[in-house]
């Protein structure tokens, strides 16, 4: 059942600041009128404006036609106060992240709109709980959580504190959909869905630099490169400006009651403490001067092959290895089924694995061969461009460098982490996915919420737990069990969800007779 607004109801929005703009211009284009309020004088007429000269750009780009564009510019309207909102059918406020504000403000409306005139908060971090306490008719306030810049991003975080009526919900759900967007529904618990589950993005990345595992330029280029996001930690971070970032940690951190998982970096407050902000201070990770030499990744210089190499198959890594040896002319032998123990190849004295969790030296001792040479996870095999290797401390150089050459013949740049647990790509995956789990544990959304959250909020280049399901959900826990072993902290604790599905032999998205997880 479709209960969205009909085009013919007035949408008001609060805030005419980026946001707040943003919005105005998606319900304007959906065919609504709209109301756009801000106690700046005139900050709602200039902001008008923007939005009709976006228009103009839109149909110069013929991504709009003259006549909408038109039709959409009529149906702004700046409000010069809240009494002129009282026939709106739904109120949008993109104030300031403050709750005081937001409580007044929509205590306010109460008085002024319609009964049944739902009240929708696009806040990033406050509880809809707390906004709607003491709103008179809280069953009406929900969270309609945009994503900057609003206009092109896709998600829409339909929140629903302790009150929201579901049919509340379900029509701000319903009308984002008819404006084009991609929503998802959660709970409002600290972060919803994205602000919380993005978390390790950044916190991996830092802990593998606060371990010296490799500089920044590297880590962000195998998160790229191997792992096929858009942008690495360290330079998603200068863009979203330390302290922004390590504020939403640090509120994620506080209101989870110091969970481990949570817990903030030392490195990025002394980026703070330091006002090195990122990119809109000129100085992050990374110098961004007019003369500042762009950062670049740590690359292992050629090497010449030498040795036997011989490759096993049935996984994505080794599958993919066969292939681009064999189209380079180099693979001596391939066979067509696992090695008993896991290795991807060999070559000389060295055993290449992918990683699960242990460090090379661990898995050395395990496997009692001290040539173990670990490589870490990718997005996708046959085309990734870089690959980071990790080399036990009982390996030589010789037998490291020959698997380097390996890798290089089958056309990878290779980058050299330090030998650290999970490597980059597997560890961070591995927690993603993890987080999701839990969140999905919770209650706080589904598993297609949680992967249609990420590829549509962050641009994550694969939902976590469809990537989890693909890697292999066992595999994806004995990651995390090995790091919870190495480091002996809680903040590696598996998903009780997780551990559920694995001992079922289930997935999450095709397990029967469990809505949680979806099909």
């Amino acid at each position: 059942m479709n209960r969205s607004l009909s085009n013919t109801a007035t949408v008001a929005v609060i805030g005419a600041g980026a946001m707040g703009a943003g919005i105005a211009q998606i319900a304007a284009a959906a065919g609504h009128p709209v109301r756009l309020l801000d106690l700046k004088p005139g900050a709602a007429a200039h902001a008008i404006e923007g939005i009709r000269a976006t228009f103009d750009k839109l149909v110069s780009k013929g991504r709009m036609s003259a006549e909408a564009a038109t039709a959409a510019s009529v149906r702004l309207s700046a409000a010069g106060s809240t009494a002129e909102l009282k026939d709106a059918a739904l109120v949008i406020e993109a104030v300031v992240e403050r709750l005081d504000v937001k409580q007044q403000l929509f205590a306010e409306l109460a008085g002024i709109v319609d009964d049944t005139c739902v009240l929708a908060t696009n806040t990033s971090s406050i509880s809809v709980t707390s906004i709607a306490a003491g709103v008179p008719l809280p069953h009406r306030v929900v969270g309609m959580h945009f994503f900057n810049p609003a206009p092109l991003m896709a998600l829409v975080e339909v929140v629903s504190g302790l009150a929201t009526d579901p049919d509340v919900a379900g029509a701000v759900y319903d009308t984002a959909r008819a404006w084009g967007k991609s929503p998802v529904h959660t709970k409002s618990t600290p972060g919803f869905i994205v602000n919380r589950v993005a978390r390790p993005y950044y916190a991996e990345g830092l802990r593998l630099l606060n371990e010296q595992a490799g500089d920044p330029a590297t880590v962000d280029a195998l998160m790229r490169d191997a792992g096929g996001f858009r942008m690495g930690p360290f330079e998603l971070m200068d863009l979203i400006g330390h302290d922004v970032n390590f504020a939403v940690t640090r509120s994620v951190f506080d209101a989870y009651f110091g969970d481990p998982r949570f817990t903030p970096s030392l490195i990025q407050q002394e980026l703070v403490n330091a006002g090195r902000l990122g990119r809109k201070t000129g100085r992050g990770f990374f110098d961004y001067a007019k003369d500042a030499r762009a950062p670049e990744a740590s690359s292992e210089p050629a090497v010449a092959l030498s040795g036997r190499i011989e490759v096993w198959t049935g996984t994505p890594l080794g599958d993919a290895l066969c292939a681009r040896l064999t189209g380079a002319g180099t693979l001596h032998t391939a066979y067509d089924t696992p090695h008993a123990d896991a290795r991807l190849l060999s070559v000389g004295d060295a055993r290449v694995y992918l990683t699960d969790g242990r460090t090379a030296t661990q898995r050395a001792a395990d496997n009692g061969h001290s040539q173990t040479v670990l490589a870490d996870l990718t997005l996708d095999a046959g085309s990734a461009r870089r690959i980071a290797l990790a080399r036990g401390d009982a390996c030589s150089v010789a037998s490291y460098r020959a698997a380097v050459a390996v890798f290089q013949a089958a056309g990878f740049a290779v980058s050299r982490l330090e030998d650290v647990p999970g490597l980059a790509v597997m560890r961070t995956v591995a927690m993603l996915a993890n987080e999701a789990a839990d969140a999905v544990n919770q209650g706080v959304c589904d598993a297609a919420s949680a992967d249609t959250a990420m590829q549509k909020g962050v641009n994550y280049p694969r939902g976590p737990l469809a990537w989890a399901d693909e890697i292999g959900l066992a595999y994806v826990l004995s990651v995390l069990d090995h790091l919870a072993q190495v480091y002996g902290e809680d903040r590696y604790r598996a998903s009780p969800l997780l551990r559920r599905i694995v001992a079922s032999e289930g997935q999450f998205h095709i397990r029967q007779g469990d809505q949680r997880a979806s099909t």
